[in-house]
């Protein structure tokens, strides 16, 4: 029995990992937009690159995972 509690609790903390990555990801997106609205050109090639990121963490963890998960 404690073997198999072992791995339940393994699993939970892999997906929050994935829902902390979903989050993240979209905070992350959030904040490239308003950072490509709102401030200057050198500031607006790094956003560019936070956008990128965020998309990327997004694919991986799915949107909708984090949304489930907390609720929101």
């Amino acid at each position: 029995m404690i073997f198999w509690n072992y791995f339940d609790q393994v699993i939970e903390g892999i997906e929050l990992i994935i829902v902390f990555g979903s989050i993240i990801g979209l905070l992350g997106l959030i904040v490239g937009v308003l950072g490509l609205l709102f401030l200057g050109q050198f500031q607006r090639a790094k956003m560019a690159k936070v956008i990128f990121v965020s998309v990327v963490l997004l694919a991986i963890c799915g949107l909708h995972t984090g949304i489930k998960y907390f609720r929101i």
